[in-house]
């Protein structure tokens, strides 16, 4: 038998880079599509992949076949659906996409899903929770998940949804203004400016480093499910003043941030993720702690810097 061929949608951005990297060391067969709204062919050079900057039309077309598709090529921001309400439609069209290629070759799907979809519960965050309206984000997320499962029952596509909770590491430079608050706070901090805050700086999230989701990914791939959900977080929430403490200790810097007032309506204050059922089902527990992912993301960034 071959080497395993492994589509991934969204492979130059930040998430798809990182597993992109990570399935190439393993010895998959990887082909990448990616329109590089958000992501940069810089992500993924010197790997030993095929690239498109195509629409999923093409796929059919292209004459290749997947034993598994990783599709995290979805706008991954709320205020890009706020601006764009039509992205809804693009976003969840282009599933159907995927999907419909996935019962055309038999094709396994594992998918991003966000722990966004909680939005309007209490933490922490259980799979089986109820979804409420909150945003266009978090509807388009929710009917993908619907779709996955309409697509198991009808043709017996088999697929795993992951809800990421805030990911954060290397390869996020071309997120910009979308990257993660640690990401954001490190590279102020580095120039010794200080990172902006709306509100006191009590919010958490639950940051979940990004070789940890690349593990999730793997683990769904390799797995058999007929149609799962799992979130993928740490179980771990720290405040984005911890967040500050934690880069200033490695920095050996003492910078204060600026506090603004929060302009978001409905703001989400706390996230955290259960993660009993990741653990028991995908055998999936996050190992890096935010004060080692940071440590970590210092280190490259000033890698990067002495290279240049």
């Amino acid at each position: 038998m071959g080497k395993m061929g492994v589509l991934v949608t969204g492979g130059c951005g930040f998430i798809g880079s990182n597993l992109v990297e990570r399935l190439v060391k393993e010895g998959y067969n990887v082909t990448v599509f990616d329109n590089l709204s958000t992501g940069n062919t810089a992500n993924i050079e010197g790997l030993n992949v095929k690239f498109y900057n195509r629409t999923y039309d093409h796929l059919g077309s292209l004459n290749l076949d997947f034993d598994v598709i990783f599709h995290l090529g979805i706008p991954s921001s709320s205020p890009m659906y706020k601006r764009n309400p039509q992205l809804v439609g693009l976003a969840i069209n282009d599933a159907i996409k995927i999907f419909e290629y996935a019962k055309m070759k038999g094709s396994k799907v594992v998918y991003a899903s966000s722990s966004s979809i909680y939005n309007g519960n209490k933490p922490p965050y259980r799979e089986d929770m109820p979804i409420h309206v909150t945003d266009y984000y978090t509807e388009c997320r929710y009917a993908i998940e619907r779709i996955a499962k309409l697509y198991n029952i009808l043709y017996g596509v088999k697929s795993v949804g992951l809800r990421f909770f805030s990911v954060y590491g290397p390869k996020e430079t071309y997120k910009g203004p979308y990257a993660n608050i640690v990401s954001q706070f490190l590279w102020l901090m580095l120039k010794d400016e200080p990172p902006i805050i709306y509100g006191d700086g009590s919010q958490t999230r639950d940051f979940i480093h990004v070789a940890d989701v690349v593990e999730a990914l793997m683990l769904s791939m390799k797995k058999d499910f007929e149609c799962e959900i799992f979130n993928v977080g740490t179980g771990v929430a720290h405040s984005f003043n911890d967040v500050v403490d934690l880069l200033n200790e490695a920095l050996n810097k003492n910078i204060k941030p600026i506090y603004k007032p929060n302009p978001i309506k409905n703001y989400v204050y706390h996230t955290l993720a259960d993660t009993s059922k990741a653990e028991r089902v995908l055998g999936f527990k996050a190992k890096i702690t935010l004060k080692e992912g940071i440590d970590q993301l210092i280190r490259e960034a000033k890698g990067r810097e002495e290279l240049k």
